[in-house]
């Protein structure tokens, strides 16, 4: 691949601009696109950093459409959100393929559980109502009989309905309960179908969950995903969050209650195992349900005692696994009745709980005994109309895991993002240290927006310290926060660190938005974050109060997002058990775990938080930053410098904030 080769399609006068109208060349993309190219060919891994506006997304598929049709090397790109796999496949991928000189196949891959299996559906409607719980979930199981007739892809998304736990579970696609090549529907099968188009095609779209579960089975000698020569992350600052949710065990409660009483509901009567009449498991089942009650009430007792405090098991507690006990003896049972059941069709179906019986208690030992090396381990309690309690171990450095799994396999490994450098000073050091890429050339591109013109930050001089007064700092924040939505007459994201802060303003907001005619939008309200976005966008007199989910992630572009507010430094919360652990290995080795963890962590999630206002070259606004400490502290020069340059504002607010603000004005340098 040839530096002209990719400027033939991205620069001014290439194949994308006579296609695409109002197209204007950005030079920054077509240094991201050659740079990839470069690393495709070496190989060699690359962290590219790219501004908003830069385009990140034709960035990097034209390059890898071209080593894939020309050099046959099969690539795999990787997201974080479902939203932006969906521009690639609906949007920027058909584009691409209608102007690029090469043919390419592109094709979506899912975890299979997302996929309705044809022989387990069948398995399903033959055992009729004596397994489902409700009458409710009979329909809709007749629902999905109905609607795979019509269905091309099999796929849950595809369902205008969203099925019962217990339903899906009955028919989704499962390692486990699979026969392979031996099963009567193989050919027709939906996850099967797409295994073998992912095997010819050119490029595979994931997203970084399945990513990590990929890596997690390929060291038990299992794939989900072919082999490549190229791993595209896009949003890569996700990566090792993504990897601490796969790569480490996770027990929940209620996952084992549901797997139990799909088995055998005492109160229903009903189960896989009334079916089939197998009565010394049903036996099994009602002791692992008495075991795991004790289990996990042992475990939220603890949770809520004085040694409890943040959840995190710093030694083995010392309690007896005896839920881990019952489900290895309802294993031995399960083993022995699946050997009772002629039909292959039925019988792998107990043969398949009888392995997940037996993964659940190898993780429990696992867990119990702090098997994992170098891991961290916590307790979560949830008090809703039931009790949920989650059991969760994480290796805690998975630099050296991700080397050898991944940047020591895959030959070239491209991370890209907005937000992959902490500062000038740093650069890109933080990240290359926590996912563990070792060599790795790097490539900073700026964005092509106008922030001098385009945007005002102001910084609030006078507020308290949010660290020394944060009850006061609280009080002052809301009024603050009203000073500033005056601004702009609502049209913005107030964007919190925590749920109870969050909580606070909107009760003290509330009535002043409602007089004002500003809708009210928020996380507190337990809507969900698309319908929230949805709602934004389509009311001009709306503002939007969010945690974390909306600090990234998310496009409003236009007069619709004209203010983000970001109301205190995104620091980690400390006493959270893997962040805590982390800081402890940082000072235990003589580091400074504030500056060289917390402080740079916190940098890209304020550049996130930041990056959420100007989404195209038309966009205008203000930020406000409401923590002093970016002013006050040694290290709030670093935030400072981390963003774009742009105009700033000093407010002095304990005057303003009991006055009514000033009418807004384009952006001024202070």
């Amino acid at each position: 691949m040839t530096r002209s080769a990719v400027a033939a399609i991205l620069a001014g006068d290439g194949l994308v601009a006579r296609r695409l109208a109002g197209y204007e060349s950005r030079p920054q993309q077509l240094r991201m696109a050659e740079a990839i190219g470069e690393a495709i060919a070496g190989p060699h891994h690359l962290m590219v950093e790219a501004g908003t506006g830069v385009g990140k997304s034709f960035g990097y598929l034209v390059p890898a459409i071209l080593a894939a049709s020309e050099a046959g090397k099969k690539v795999v790109i990787s997201t974080h959100t479902i939203s932006l796999q969906e521009q690639l496949l609906r949007k920027d991928l058909p584009f691409l393929r209608s102007v690029m000189p090469c043919e390419f196949t592109a094709v979506l891959v899912k975890g299979r559980w997302n996929y309705l299996s044809l022989r387990r559906l069948q398995a399903a409607l033959k055992r009729g109502g004596l397994t489902l719980e409700t009458e409710v979930a009979v329909s809709q199981l007749a629902a999905l009989a109905r609607w795979v007739r019509q269905t091309d892809e099999g796929s849950r998304s595809e369902l205008t309905f969203r099925p019962l736990d217990e339903v899906w579970e009955a028919v989704a696609s499962d390692f486990g309960n699979c026969l392979g090549k031996s099963c009567p529907t193989y050919r027709d099968c939906f996850y099967y179908q797409v295994a073998r188009r992912a095997r010819n095609a050119h490029l595979l779209v994931v997203n970084h969950a399945l990513y990590m579960v990929d890596l997690a089975l390929r060291r038990e000698g299992v794939a989900l995903l072919p082999d490549h020569a190229v791993a595209i992350f896009d949003e890569a600052h996700h990566l090792e969050s993504a990897a601490a949710q796969q790569l480490g065990i996770r027990v929940h409660s209620g996952s084992v209650v549901n797997l139990l009483n799909q088995l055998y509901n005492e109160r229903t009567g009903r189960g896989l195992l009334v079916y089939h009449r197998l009565t010394e498991a049903i036996a099994g089942v009602r002791a692992a349900l008495d075991a795991a009650d004790q289990f996990f009430d042992r475990l939220a007792d603890w949770r809520r005692g004085p040694l409890g405090q943040n959840g995190r098991v710093r030694r083995p507690l010392g309690i007896p696994n005896l839920l881990g006990v019952a489900l290895s003896r309802l294993a031995s049972a399960l083993k022995q009745g699946a050997e009772s059941i002629a039909e292959p069709e039925q019988r792998i179906e107990v043969d398949a709980a009888r392995l997940r019986c037996e993964g659940l208690a190898e993780d429990l030992e696992i867990w119990l005994e702090q098997q994992l090396p170098e891991g961290v381990y916590w307790v979560e309690v949830e008090e809703r109309s039931t009790r949920r309690v989650q059991l969760a171990g994480v290796p805690l450095d998975l630099s050296q895991t991700l080397r050898q799994a991944l940047f020591d396999r895959v030959p070239t490994c491209v991370m890209t993002s907005a937000t992959l450098t902490v500062d000038r000073a740093h650069g890109f050091d933080f990240l290359k240290a926590r996912l563990g890429v070792g060599p790795c050339r790097t490539l900073a591109v700026g964005s092509p927006f106008d922030y001098p013109n385009q945007v005002t930050l102001h910084l609030a001089t006078d507020l308290p310290d949010p660290g020394r007064e944060p009850e006061e700092f609280e009080r002052l924040a809301v009024e603050a926060i009203r000073y500033y939505l005056g601004l702009t007459q609502g049209k913005a994201f107030v964007l919190f660190t925590s749920y109870r802060f969050l909580k606070a303003a909107e009760s003290a907001l509330a009535t002043w938005l409602a007089d004002r005619g500003i809708t009210l939008l928020s996380q507190g309200s337990g809507a969900e974050r698309s319908r929230l976005l949805d709602a934004f966008k389509a009311d001009l007199n709306s503002v939007l109060f969010g945690v974390d989910s909306f600090w990234q992630g998310v496009d409003v572009p236009g007069e619709a997002l004209s203010n983000v507010i970001i109301t205190r430094l995104p620091f980690a919360v400390p006493e959270e058990p893997l962040t805590q652990a982390r800081l402890e290995a940082i000072e235990a080795r003589g580091g400074n775990a504030f500056a060289e963890y917390s402080v740079p962590e916190a940098i890209l999630k304020l550049k996130q938080g930041f990056g959420r206002l100007i989404r195209s070259r038309s966009d205008r606004g203000i930020v406000a930053i409401l923590d002093p400490r970016v002013l006050t502290k040694s290290y709030g020069q670093r935030f400072l410098d981390a963003l774009p340059a742009c105009p700033r504002r000093l407010d002095r607010l304990r005057e303003r904030i009991a006055a009514p603000p000033p009418r807004a004005r384009a952006p001024e340098a202070t």
